[in-house]
């Protein structure tokens, strides 16, 4: 099964981001904003999620000018990362084989081919081959797009279309530092579990994370670190925030008793949501 977690670049207006939501209809699980960032996460899953995705590209390419946008999250593009991913049945555990991501890497070549027809956007292919931290540094530099025109849309920009494993998207915000300690928390804390920026929002920090093995460093282990490494600098994480949803297996490695401190609980978790998705009296079509 696959799910897709659309990251467009508006956080603040309303209006535009419940229109850009209900483009996607019921494969909308959920809406993540974010002012500071803005940004918003709509994490995409079920039936007709291909078309959902299309609808909500569309709808985005419309509505979002990225001239006039200002954000501490890097981007590229109104439509900035369009991840189609590889939910794995009954949870990825540890000791499982490799991903077999060969249905993502079909829906993102099926989308990349359809942006750059349907809304003239470049875009620029990552997963297997490439990582994302790696496009946002090449594009249009060293590395042309993979699909549509050779520069960016004129207000859209570019749009980087992946296929993946499950990633957790994870912020903690600092007490007692600023953006250069913050900067230097998530210096210390990448690895090949975990991406991390130190950001600058609402006047204090942040370091912002992606954790791309969460079963193996999940949202418990990257609070601890961040808590360790800001204690040594004379600081604390002042609270935690999930970035849309989970699978339940990440959810279950993790103590109830730690569920709120972390923004953790059974109804952030992507089999949750889809549950409540399906229509009453049918099976949910969970992973």
């Amino acid at each position: 099964m696959l799910e897709c977690v659309v990251n467009v670049s508006e956080g603040r207006d309303g209006a535009v981001i419940s229109s850009i939501a209900q483009a996607g209809g019921a494969c909308v699980l959920d809406v993540h904003s974010d002012p500071d960032h803005h940004r918003t996460v709509l994490t995409m899953a079920g039936a007709g999620l291909e078309e959902a995705v299309r609808a909500v590209a569309t709808r985005t390419v419309a509505r979002v000018d990225l001239g006039a946008h200002a954000g501490v999250h890097p981007r590229m593009g109104a439509l900035d990362v369009v991840p189609f991913v590889v939910l794995p049945p009954g949870g990825d555990a540890p000791g499982a084989p490799p991903l077999d991501l060969a249905e993502a890497v079909a829906a993102r070549g099926r989308f990349a081919a359809w942006a750059a027809e349907a809304l003239g956007l470049p875009c620029f292919l990552y997963g297997p081959e490439r990582t994302l931290p790696e496009v946002r540094r090449r594009a249009f530099v060293s590395l042309a797009p993979d699909t549509g025109p050779p520069r960016p849309h004129p207000r859209a920009g570019a749009c980087a279309v992946g296929a993946r494993g499950v990633l957790v998207a994870y912020n903690l915000w600092l007490a007692g530092t600023d953006v250069a300690g913050a900067r230097a928390i998530a210096g210390a804390l990448r690895g090949p579990a975990v991406r991390a920026l130190g950001l600058a929002v609402a006047g204090g920090a942040q370091v912002s994370c992606n954790l791309v093995d969460p079963l193996a460093f999940g949202p418990a282990e990257a609070f601890d670190a961040v808590a360790a490494l800001a204690r040594r600098a004379g600081a604390s994480v002042a609270r935690a925030e999930l970035v849309g949803l989970v699978p339940a297996a990440v959810l279950s490695a993790v103590p109830a008793g730690r569920h709120g401190q972390l923004d953790l609980g059974p109804d952030r978790t992507i089999e949750a949501r889809l549950a409540a998705a399906a229509p009453e009296g049918t099976a949910p079509a969970v992973p």
